[in-house]
């Protein structure tokens, strides 16, 4: 087994994954704030709305567009660099995937044109039906896309088939409904809405400060301010209710992003601050919050939290019971089926450990022939890099606090100080708009980094996943990917950048019209401006 092809295959998909990531949670988010604008305005009826409206459904277009352009190679690279994984879990993993493009990809693409062009051919009301379809279908797409990564770190509603050697759906309903997926989902989405709402007040922000475009800016910080606060609160809510299923379903996962190489008595301390060190095993300098993990991770005063080196002791068991249903799964194959009753009881009770076996094919060709030194390195494999999961946990749950913070500030000034803002809020709202992504970007290395050295979960090690590839072939499509997408990433930028200075270029004229009359009717002023007909 080639490890240089592995970790390659790894890298080039984490590239394209991080990359298209970069793209995603602005959609999500920026979908349900541009569908909020028009609400407003088709119940008010005030023209400054639809100007809203269609200005940030622009930037959302421009992202959405390079969105989809980035993930549609990432389907095709299960085929071309995760061959057996695809044939392995193919029937289980393709289906949400399936869905998505049928359901969610289909809505979004279908009702996106007519939400750009069909303001003069629909009425308000069935526009502003469109412009939430759109944003469900975009939310949609992420659902399912998110049942099939959770099924990767749960894999539940399936059982392994020895005749055909392959992962076979036993429970539709518990793949959709797998509680590790939904947390996921949650999660993510409301990730996304906090990363659009920093966004949109960063950018508003960045007008109020060249003094442009006042009105649109301060009722944009308004609502994003609003909607973040929402959002951020519930990606902290929804964050420990992930963290919680982690506890259940991947022990290693949660042992890895605290650090916690021993298990301590009930209720576990957090970590807050400490230098892991794989070697030694243990967390130099370590500060730690009395309780604070046990409550989180079992939400119990006497559940336990077990560490890295007990779960590397119980992955040896497991590794040796793997190596039993190895070997009946071997005779099986050989009878095509037609063994005694006794090999398939014992196969059905060792089978969901045979996954643990192969990770010995790292060193040796039959996992039946492995030395107990053998077991012992891969069982500590285990183990994931504890330090890269351990900081990236801790960077993205402060960014995350620090979100609720910022969002409640801008919330009390927008509703309790006339949106009066101060010039050094609207200088930090600019400056921490690229903070989501980093947040978002290091919740998915910690979610995808710390289930190694799995693919699935306990089920397929990454080591058996990839395709039959050369080293050459990984490293020349490796380059073409970082090029291709690093062009698409300047063309995003470029084209947001440039639409972002331009400003609100539609129904200028109509809105400053209705902003006219508005400011004189407040100064008790009669006006000469005539509202046109709509």
């Amino acid at each position: 087994m080639d490890i240089g092809i592995v970790d390659l295959s790894r890298l080039q998909f984490a590239m394209t994954v991080m990359y298209h990531f970069l793209f995603v949670p602005l959609t999500l988010g920026l979908s349900i704030i541009v569908a909020i604008m028009e609400t407003v305005y088709v119940m008010t009826n005030r023209p400054i709305w639809r100007q809203m409206t269609k200005f940030w459904a622009t930037l959302f277009g421009i992202n959405f567009v390079l969105g989809v352009a980035t993930g549609i190679t990432m389907e095709f690279q299960f085929g071309m660099n995760w061959s057996y994984y695809s044939h392995y879990v193919g029937d289980i993993f393709g289906a949400p995937l399936a869905i998505e493009g049928l359901m969610a990809f289909f809505m979004e693409a279908t009702f996106v044109g007519l939400m750009f062009f069909g303001w003069d051919k629909l009425s308000p009301v069935k526009h502003m039906v469109v412009t939430w379809l759109v944003a469900i279908g975009s939310n949609f797409s992420a659902l399912w896309i998110l049942i099939a990564n959770g099924w990767m770190q749960n894999p539940v509603g399936a059982a392994f088939n020895p005749l055909t050697m392959r992962m076979e759906m036993t429970s539709f309903f518990d793949v959709v409904f797998n509680p590790v997926a939904q947390a996921k989902f949650v999660h993510t989405v409301s990730a996304g809405y906090v990363t659009a709402a920093v966004f949109v007040m960063g950018v508003s922000a960045w007008y109020m400060l060249k003094g442009r475009h006042f009105e649109l800016a301060r009722r944009s910080i308004a609502v994003a301010a609003a909607f973040g606060l929402a959002s951020a609160l519930s990606v902290v809510i929804l964050g420990d209710e992930s963290g919680y299923e982690t506890t259940h379903n991947q022990k290693m996962k949660l042992a890895a992003m605290e650090a916690m190489w021993d298990t301590e008595p009930a209720p576990a301390s957090f970590t807050l601050f400490g230098i892991p060190d794989q070697e030694a095993r243990e967390t130099k300098y370590a500060v730690h919050i009395p309780w604070a993990m046990g409550l989180i991770g079992t939400r119990s005063l006497t559940g336990q939290i077990e560490g890295i080196n007990q779960l590397v002791e119980g992955s040896e068991e497991r590794i040796k019971k793997g190596i039993i249903a190895y070997d009946d799964l071997l005779k099986i194959r050989e009878a095509k089926g037609d063994v005694s009753p006794e090999v398939k009881a014992q196969f059905e009770e060792n089978v969901g450990d045979l996954g643990y076996a192969y990770l010995l094919m790292r060193y040796v060709d039959d996992p039946r022939t492995a030395t107990q030194e053998q077991i012992e390195q891969a069982a500590n494999d285990t183990v994931p890099t504890v330090w890269p999961i351990f900081w990236s946990f801790r960077i993205m749950v402060a960014l995350g606090f620090s979100f609720i913070a910022v969002m409640a500030y801008f919330f009390f000034i927008s509703n309790w100080r006339g949106m009066r803002y101060p010039r050094w809020a609207l200088h930090a709202a600019v400056w921490i708009i690229p903070t989501p992504w980093i947040a978002a970007e290091l919740g998915w290395f910690t979610a995808e980094f710390g289930r190694q050295p799995w693919t699935v979960d306990g089920v397929l090690p990454t080591a058996l996943s990839v395709s039959h590839l050369s080293v050459g072939d990984l490293l020349i499509t490796l380059a073409g990917f970082v090029a291709l997408y690093t062009v698409l990433f300047i063309i995003e930028m470029g084209l947001m950048i440039k639409f972002i200075k331009k400003g609100p270029y539609q129904d200028v004229e109509l809105t400053q019209d209705w902003q006219q009359r508005h400011e004189d009717r407040l100064s008790g002023r009669s006006s000469s401006v005539t509202m046109p007909a709509e």
